[in-house]
């Protein structure tokens, strides 16, 4: 997959507020790193059911999707362009990721507003189904980049794709690692190999150590507040047959925190789970 990329940005959109902020900000970025922006509205059967409601046809959805590509253009100065696709939000967008070579989505995810209603069940498979990494906006607008990224290590299980794009991240946008370290014994070894790595790549860092007990998740939700983050990046787990990615309650809690703090979402690849390694 990695040989595959092609430094595009996917946005899903069913042309909601909270997608179209979701929009905006996947070309902020891409502006960053300089990478294209494809725009994608799936056509399912919440769709068709719109435009037979609104007395529309197909063609109204390319008219609305070039016109956003337009803007982005315009707006950001980066390429933009879109896709149409018959099918299902749930395994569509993950197929169209991996057809067009994204390195990453944005995820506008909300109530039940907008056609096909990305309520949080819903984002939930849409994430666990990405080859690539998923950042979850909701409706709070972020229009300057990221800054801080909080980075919650509670395992030396899989923390060195998190390390890399949180590296890759702060070095685009000239942003800080906030590492939140679960103070329990043999993270001090894994948390040192990051700093190490953060160090030779130049990346300002700091670590703070949360007592175990109490939710975790409100910890790094509330600390992430506290210093106006507008990043946090965690890792899904693979269930044993690495054919499928879990989300725990403490993940769903952080991903769509009440801050409304962009949430990366990164399904991890086999060889950086077991162990951290160079590649």
């Amino acid at each position: 997959m990695k040989d595959k990329l092609k430094n595009i940005i996917l946005v899903p959109t069913d042309f909601s507020e909270v997608c179209e902020n979701a929009t905006y900000q996947a070309a902020e970025a891409a502006r960053f790193f300089n990478y294209e922006v494809k725009l994608l509205h799936v056509v399912d059967k919440n769709t068709k059911v719109f435009l037979k409601q609104e007395n529309l046809d197909q063609e109204s959805l390319n008219i609305k999707l070039q016109a956003v590509a337009d803007d982005i253009a315009d707006k950001y100065g980066v390429k933009a362009s879109f896709l149409l696709k018959d099918g299902d939000i749930f395994s569509t967008i993950a197929e169209v990721a991996e057809e067009i070579g994204a390195n990453l989505v944005y995820l506008g995810t909300h109530g039940k507003v907008g056609i096909q209603k990305l309520t949080g069940s819903f984002a939930l498979k849409v994430i666990t189904s990405s080859p690539v990494p998923v950042i979850v906006v909701q409706k709070r607008q972020f229009d300057k980049g990221f800054s801080k990224i909080v980075l919650p290590i509670t395992s030396d299980a899989g923390p060195w794709e998190k390390t890399k794009w949180a590296a890759f991240i702060a070095k685009q946008f000239n942003a800080s690692v906030e590492i939140l370290q679960l103070d329990v014994a043999g993270l001090d070894a894994t948390v040192n190999t990051m700093t190490t790595n953060f160090d030779e790549d130049g990346v300002e860092y700091k670590v703070t150590k949360i007592e175990k007990g109490g939710n975790f998740s409100e910890k790094v939700i509330s600390y992430a507040t506290s210093i106006n983050s507008d990043l946090i990046m965690i890792m899904t787990n693979p269930d044993s047959s690495w054919t499928t990615y879990l989300l725990g309650s403490y993940d769903e809690e952080i991903i769509f925190n009440a801050s409304q703090i962009p949430t990366m979402c990164i399904n991890p690849r086999k060889f950086n789970w077991e162990k951290i390694v160079k590649y």
